[in-house]
């Protein structure tokens, strides 16, 4: 089975349970998992784990961000934003580096902002099983 970055690493500081429904300010360090419904802002130092049966409504700013259920909303990343199946976002995003698998639904903009540095921005599609 391979590894994902971001979902795989570090323990979870924060967790949104299934049954759960908060509005709201997220604020949070480490990382965060959503599996329920969260409607407001969230603001992050490490990554967002939004699982496969997850509603989010809101504005986000994080370091990484893996989406696997529904988000509407803009989403900022210093590092990564991974879409996987069957996951939907609805708003703009931008990271210096996105990844979206097929099966994926994307309503939005994509900006691909860099660091700066030599480094490019990267986008990875991916097709197919990808396990």
């Amino acid at each position: 089975m391979r590894r994902r970055r971001g979902s795989s690493s570090g323990e979870v500081s924060v967790l949104l349970g299934g049954a759960s429904n908060i509005e709201g300010k997220l604020n949070f360090k480490g990382q965060a998992r959503l599996d329920g419904v969260f409607k407001g802002e969230i603001v992050g130092e490490g990554t967002l784990i939004v699982g496969p049966g997850a509603n989010v409504e809101a504005q986000i700013l994080a370091t990484a961000v893996e989406i696997s259920g529904v988000v509407v909303g803009d989403i900022e990343a210093t590092e990564r934003i991974e879409l996987r199946a069957p996951g939907k976002l609805v708003g703009n995003i931008v990271a210096p580096l996105v990844v979206m698998d097929e099966g994926v639904v994307f309503e939005g903009n994509c900006r691909m902002a860099g660091d700066g540095g030599d480094s490019s921005p990267k986008v990875r599609l991916i097709a197919g099983d990808n396990k």
